[in-house]
């Protein structure tokens, strides 16, 4: 499993993996994940070579500035589950 934090490395990292002829999923998420997220990561793993899975929280899908601070953030958790459950080839 490997994280990426910024956009210009994982647009780099999917063209190579482009380029070597297999297949790219991606499953948007803003963190906090659960077993649906899971399913998800899960069912790509069907269809494509590598999944990649963001945890962006994204600002713009708040409308109250309230709701944004209060949004749970749990990255290093969000990675445990990923080693611990998808992550890793079928």
């Amino acid at each position: 499993m490997n994280t990426i934090e910024k956009a210009k490395d994982l647009q780099n990292e999917i063209i190579k993996i482009k380029a070597s002829g297999q297949k790219v999923g991606f499953v948007p998420t803003m963190g906090a994940l659960h077993l649906g997220h899971i399913s998800l990561v899960n069912q790509a793993k069907k269809d494509v070579d590598i999944v990649v899975v963001s945890l962006f929280v994204n600002p713009n899908q708040f409308n109250n500035p309230d709701d944004l601070k209060r949004y749970p953030r749990t990255l290093e958790k969000d990675i445990e589950i990923g080693r611990a459950h998808v992550w890793t080839p079928v």
